[in-house]
């Protein structure tokens, strides 16, 4: 198992970070075993040979990716 996370103070006033995360994470087929909230993080365990998959899914949805 390995823990992802979406962090950042902007979460507080943002709707709609989790359902993004799940969504990422649902639309390649991960399955997520635990989620764990805070004011500023949303941590999720999953498989540990989804890792690099789950990495740049999220990545994507947040348009990190981006140049």
């Amino acid at each position: 198992m390995v823990k992802v996370s979406v962090i950042g103070v902007g979460m507080r006033s943002h709707a709609g970070v989790a359902q993004r995360m799940f969504k990422a994470l649902a639309e390649k087929g991960i399955n997520i075993q635990v989620i764990s909230t805070s004011e500023i993080k949303v941590s999720v365990l999953i498989a540990e040979e989804y890792t690099e998959l789950a990495l740049r899914a999220l990545h994507s949805a947040y348009g990190l990716d981006a140049e």
